[in-house]
């Protein structure tokens, strides 16, 4: 397999970007030597329209079925996945944790995704209810109520820096 070349850019609405100026390595905790690739820190302009990339995300995968976004999710786990040792290598030299915890944390994060897939698919998530009216009920009519929840839009994590793969990450 071949290794995937690391940019240090930031991937913004599907596209690199690397508008700023202000770059960073990554360093091998157990030599503390510089770790191949620079990184280049998100300006403000990158942020907002990272900001804007995922909220038109979030509207346009609103419209979808939730087939089509558990999907989304296995294909996330399967990318992961085949990133294999290549991500394990990298991720062992930034952190000093070993292969085995590596290759176990990946597998959890997969893991959960696809489990929210099922979940997805499913439905239960929504926690439909629904309470009838009772239009002769004294001293006043109970309307008719429903409710379910939705989502209501993006979110930004900031993920554990001691869990590298954890699902926050994903």
């Amino acid at each position: 397999m071949v290794k995937p070349a690391l940019h240090g850019a930031n991937l913004v609405g599907g596209a690199r970007s690397n508008q700023g100026t202000a770059t960073f390595t990554a360093t091998d905790p157990s030599t503390g030597t510089a770790l191949p690739a620079v990184f280049y820190e998100a300006t403000e302009d990158e942020i907002d329209r990272a900001l804007e990339a995922a909220e038109d995300a979030f509207e346009a995968n609103q419209a979808h079925p939730p087939e089509r976004r558990a999907h989304l999710l296995e294909r996330m786990a399967e990318e992961i996945d085949a990133l294999g040792e290549a991500l394990v290598e990298r991720v062992g030299a930034e952190t000093a944790l070993g292969a085995a915890r590596v290759r176990g944390e990946r597998g959890r994060t997969t893991n959960q995704l696809r489990m929210f897939a099922g979940l997805v698919r499913e439905g239960s998530w929504v926690d439909a209810r629904i309470d009838r009216a009772i239009l002769d009920r004294a001293p006043a009519p109970k309307p008719d109520l429903r409710r379910m929840l939705i989502p209501l839009g993006p979110v930004a994590v900031f993920g554990a820096s001691n869990f590298p793969l954890a699902f926050s990450v994903a």
